[in-house]
């Protein structure tokens, strides 16, 4: 008697390599069942490679720069330069040299549940991690992207150790000499993309606790960006406490409604 689907599928749960011999075995088993066993393996298999290729290219930069003699490499990112309301955060992350958590990528492009997953191993295995938050106020009294370069300031300054070299996502910060921007750097470089989940995760648990106490905008959805159901909110309800009175949606709220008093 043939061995059923089940049972094969608990022994091809063991194995990691198509030159495996019980792999081998099965590929001589005609039955349906047993070949989409074999090619969901084969696929699983291509999309673990795939991120394992990602991860060493997301190393570039850092492993070049290990390779200089530099120990503690951060990377920063930020998250909020644009939503209507709440703070601008931004993050600063030091991984170990042999950092091997697969499936980090810029923030933007991961579900939320895979951001909380890997904000949780980030945070574990990370040598440091800074947040800096810049709430709407300063923001309305610096502008955007001043307040942006004082949050990551402040992410860096809370990192113990220091960090001997900084990656920076796009923005030049002049916080020390050894410094890279890079652009689009949440896709180059692995310690920006890791910076930029733990900005991403840390704001929306921000936006998702504003939305409790400030109902009305769909916070826990839009984070503060303007989307249609935040402007309506905005129409009917008027500006909130978290709102940036200096972005020209809230503006022309703000003047709207103190016109009918």
């Amino acid at each position: 008697m043939s061995e059923s689907i089940s049972d094969i599928q608990k022994k091809l749960s063991q194995v990691t390599s198509e030159n495996d011999s019980v792999f081998q075995l099965y590929l001589q088993d005609e039955r349906k069942g047993v070949q989409k066993l074999l090619i969901s393996l084969q696929k699983k298999w291509e999309k673990e490679a795939k991120l394992v290729q990602k991860l060493t290219e997301m190393k570039h930069y850092e492993n070049d720069l290990y390779q200089q003699g530099y120990k503690f490499i951060a990377g920063v990112d930020e998250v909020g330069r644009g939503p209507l309301a709440g703070p601008v955060v931004a993050a600063a992350v030091i991984l170990p040299e042999d950092f091997s958590v697969v499936g980090i990528n810029d923030s933007k492009q991961l579900s939320e549940l895979k951001r909380e997953t890997l904000f949780e191993l980030i945070k574990q295995q990370a040598i440091a991690v800074g947040v800096g938050i810049i709430e709407h106020d300063v923001i309305d009294e610096v502008n955007i992207y001043e307040a942006t370069k004082l949050a990551m300031r402040m992410a860096l300054d809370e990192l113990n150790p220091s960090p001997d070299f900084i990656l920076i996502d796009a923005m030049p910060l002049k916080y020390t000499e050894a410094e890279l921007s890079l652009i689009k750097g949440d896709t180059k470089s692995i310690s920006i993309a890791a910076a930029s989940i733990i900005a991403k995760v840390t704001r929306d648990r921000l936006m998702k606790d504003y939305d409790v106490a400030y109902p009305g905008y769909d916070f826990a959805s839009n984070m503060g960006y303007g989307t249609k159901k935040h402007l309506i909110g905005l129409d009917t309800i008027g500006v909130c406490p978290i709102h940036r009175l200096s972005f020209a949606p809230v503006k022309e709220a703000k003047l709207h409604f103190e016109s009918l008093k």
